[in-house]
């Protein structure tokens, strides 16, 4: 019954979706809103991958993340670094894991805090542990109170971002258009 149910969801429609997802944070990572200063970038990168777990479960949305963030630093001048990986994971699997709370009713308050659970624990404090151990020489404390301070400013104006545009996307009908929206009644997803 299990199998069943997981190869029922994860069909040629669910993957092509994903791909294209993942495609999209790619490119949203490449759209960098002007920076204030060299370590703080914005960017709705996560939004994609949040919709991809909202969509189609937490699986395809922990592997749109994965994907999202494997490819996007083939572009990048620093490689790829799979302690990195964790928050882009995260907003998949949390949107994917809360998407019957999400799809119930659409508002601002429940997209928000389907993007808090990853957006606190994975990019503010996990990243900004790691970017300490990783970059900073004035010591791992030190280094993390630096990092959480300028990602806790950075991050919460990214999270507004976030939930106005997946708000709008859903309120403009554009799921249900294409026929991934509302996932619960589909019965090929």
């Amino acid at each position: 019954m299990r199998k069943q149910k997981m190869k029922q969801k994860m069909n040629t429609r669910t993957l092509a979706f994903s791909a294209l997802l993942a495609a999209l944070s790619v490119v949203l990572a490449r759209l960098v809103i002007p920076m204030p200063a060299a370590d703080t970038r914005f960017s709705i990168e996560a939004v994609p991958i949040f919709l991809a777990g909202m969509l189609f479960g937490p699986v395809p949305g922990a592997l749109v993340g994965f994907a999202a963030d494997f490819v996007g630093c083939l572009f990048s001048p620093y490689g790829y670094n799979p302690l990195f990986s964790l928050p882009p994971i995260l907003y998949g699997l949390t949107a994917g894991l809360l998407s019957g709370f999400l799809c119930a009713k659409v508002s601002p308050v429940r997209i928000a805090l389907g993007f808090l659970p990853p957006v606190v624990l994975g990019s503010i404090l996990y990243q900004s542990m790691t970017l300490s151990y990783m970059y900073f020489d004035g010591g791992l404390m030190a280094g993390f109170l630096y990092y959480l301070t300028a990602r806790s400013v950075q991050f919460s104006i990214t999270l507004v971002l976030d939930v106005v545009v997946v708000y709008l996307l859903c309120k403009a009908n554009i799921f249900q258009r294409t026929g991934v929206w509302p996932a619960q009644k589909r019965k090929d997803i």
